[in-house]
């Protein structure tokens, strides 16, 4: 399993565009400067911001001159406002490398009593609007609210009164510090004068503040909005760097959203006018896609870690020569590391049959944090295949995952349908399609299935046509559930099925509710016992024999089909405890011959014997 946090590791060749960025940052030698980092959901900026800091950080010339501050306003939504707490953020990040520098720890306290100076004037805002609306206000304010209704209503006591001391005094503790009652003051002063103390801490310290804002694409117009605002508070300051990750276009859908009425040149204009150089993350090719799924299997083995590191740092400067034609691939990585495991290099071959598609499909597009869930969801399945004790192919998972995700719906619907139709669970008319697909590139095939990636998916390994999908598509069932036979029993089949399952060593006392059902409905019933007989490997006389057998003396053309299904049970798996349990049956008689005959061991020959011998 893979988690989707960003890293400072370079799995997509980053590292020269965040380089880059640093660059700018360092040759700006302290003017302000502001940086966007776009991109589409899920392509990797966070991880591009990581790596940016990383190059600074390591910068041989210019490390000790950066102070960063990390902020992601999508946390504070819901619980804060999003302008006043990146100010607050700021101001504690200053004072901590002032008191750190042992400089500029006055003017560092100082900034931090103006912003929270704002957060007290919203506060109070907020109590008289909150009064004015008949809204119950909150915290102190709405404490000190509350005693002075009571007051005014003949409600106040002896605990009134105590309260009221408790207020005050935590009013007082608040405002200590916050409120300076020796000068008057007002919001525009406030915010010059946090404007002002932020440059002279900053020059003082002698550093470049750099703000690295995060996921603002994921938040509500009215925080991306605030978020923008206390950005521009500080922007175009001496001594600062902004960086702001978040894809372009769910800025100006903000922006649009909350100047409703603006035209789209407006809307343009105000993006522009904050970022000042745009940086977009590249997309994803074939070969960045096919390395990336090759060092995300890499990193998820038993590899030792300094290995794991070099190899990486080699297919990153690999990829960075690929307009040469240098490939990152299976024998290239195993060029590096003789030692790689098989399980790995059958990994390293999934990510050659994968890559193309998952570059060109319209519903993947290369997507790093898409290409991470569909490898996780493989692993989640796989999991859930071993908890219910199904064996399942591993390609065969993959592929038919492939094709929930990216093939249209319809046609995954047909699959499914298909599926349950047929008694082994094969798709069999696939096979004409799967056939032509090796040779005709030109296959037409008929709607809903004759889609670019339908033609390229039947292509890959391994063929479905002959491929009971049943065990797969059962722990599939949270995207679409499988229309399996039992869903089309009646209610009565359907809970003797399942009682039958539950309990078949007591499977004789539901011989005469059995008996009431159609013949259709008992041979439905025998498939699914039969498919969970099949995990069994000590035919003795396991409980499921019970079930099957009192089925067959429901209707005894089932019993062909049990003595079909035991002669195809490895001999090593006869036991002896099995001939008691079915000699008495008529269709048994061909199948102990064939075992009295066969390769099955001596004591279950012997117990056949004996059998005979009764007779």
């Amino acid at each position: 399993m893979w988690t989707d946090n960003d890293t400072d590791k370079d799995f997509l060749n980053f590292t020269g565009v965040a380089q880059t960025v640093a660059e700018i940052i360092v040759q700006a030698k302290s003017k302000p400067v502001s940086i966007g980092v776009s991109g589409a959901w899920g392509v990797g900026k966070s991880s591009m911001i990581k790596l940016i800091k990383k190059s600074l950080e390591s910068h041989p010339e210019d490390s000790e001159k950066f102070v960063f501050v990390e902020f992601n306003a999508w946390l504070y939504q819901g619980y804060d406002d999003a302008r006043a707490a990146l100010m607050e953020v700021i101001a504690e990040r200053l004072k901590e490398e002032s008191q750190k520098r042992k400089t500029g720890v006055d003017k560092a306290i100082d900034l931090l009593r103006r912003v929270n100076w704002i957060r007290v004037a919203k506060l109070t805002f907020g109590t008289t609007a909150s009064i004015a609306l008949g809204l119950p206000p909150v915290g102190l304010a709405g404490d000190a609210t509350k005693l002075a209704v009571d007051a005014i209503s003949g409600n106040f006591n002896a605990d009134s009164v105590k309260k009221s001391e408790e207020v005050a005094k935590e009013i007082g503790k608040e405002a200590n510090g916050i409120l300076n009652p020796k000068n008057e003051s007002s919001p525009p002063k406030e915010i010059q004068a946090i404007r002002d103390g932020f440059e002279e801490i900053l020059q003082k310290l002698d550093v470049t503040l750099v703000v690295l804002i995060d996921d603002l694409d994921r938040c509500l117009p009215e925080t991306t909005i605030s978020t923008l605002e206390a950005i521009r508070l500080f922007l175009f300051l001496e001594h600062t760097a902004f960086v702001i990750a978040a894809d372009n276009e769910m800025i100006k859908h903000a922006v649009r959203k909350h100047f409703d009425g603006v035209s789209d040149d407006l809307v343009t204009n105000y993006f522009d006018k904050l970022i000042q150089v745009p940086i977009r993350v590249p997309p994803l090719g074939t070969q960045e896609v096919r390395a990336y799924m090759m060092l995300l299997f890499l990193e998820d083995d038993s590899v030792d870690s300094e290995k794991r590191e070099r190899i990486r740092g080699k297919v990153c400067e690999q990829l960075g020569k690929s307009w040469q034609g240098k490939r990152v691939d299976r024998t290239f990585i195993q060029s590096l590391n003789e030692g790689l495991s098989i399980e790995l290099a059958t990994k390293f071959e999934l990510a050659e049959r994968l890559s193309h598609i998952m570059v060109t499909n319209s519903k993947i597009m290369g997507n790093p944090r898409l290409i991470k869930r569909f490898l996780n969801a493989i692993s989640i399945r796989k999991s859930i295949a071993k908890a219910n004790g199904i064996d399942i192919d591993e390609k065969a998972l993959t592929k038919l995952l492939l094709f929930e995700r990216c093939a249209p719906q319809k046609a995954y619907s047909e699959l499914l349908s298909k599926v349950a139709e047929n008694t082994e669970g094969k798709p069999r008319f696939l096979a004409a399609w799967e056939k032509v697909s090796t040779t005709d590139e030109s296959n037409d095939l008929p709607d809903p299935w004759n889609d670019e990636f339908i033609k390229q998916w039947l292509r890959i390994p391994p063929a479905f046509s002959d491929m009971d999908l049943r065990g797969i598509l059962y722990v599939s069932r949270e995207h679409a559930s499988l229309v399996s036979p039992e869903d089309r029993l009646s209610p009565e089949a359907t809970e003797l099925l399942e009682a039958l399952f539950k309990t078949p060593d007591v499977a004789s006392t539901f011989s005469d509710r059995l008996k009431s059902l159609a013949r259709t409905e008992l041979n439905i019933m025998m498939d699914r016992l039969l498919e969970k007989a099949k995990l069994i490997e000590d035919w003795g006389s396991p409980p499921i024999l019970s079930a099957l057998l009192v089925l067959t003396l429901t209707d005894t053309a089932l019993g062909a089909r049990l003595k079909g299904f035991l002669m195809e049970r490895p001999h090593n798996q006869i036991k002896p405890a099995i001939v008691p349990k079915i000699r008495d049956y008529l269709w048994a008689e061909d199948l102990l011959d064939e075992w009295k005959n066969g390769n099955v061991g001596q004591t279950v020959k012997r117990a056949i014997e004996q059998k005979g011998e009764a007779k």
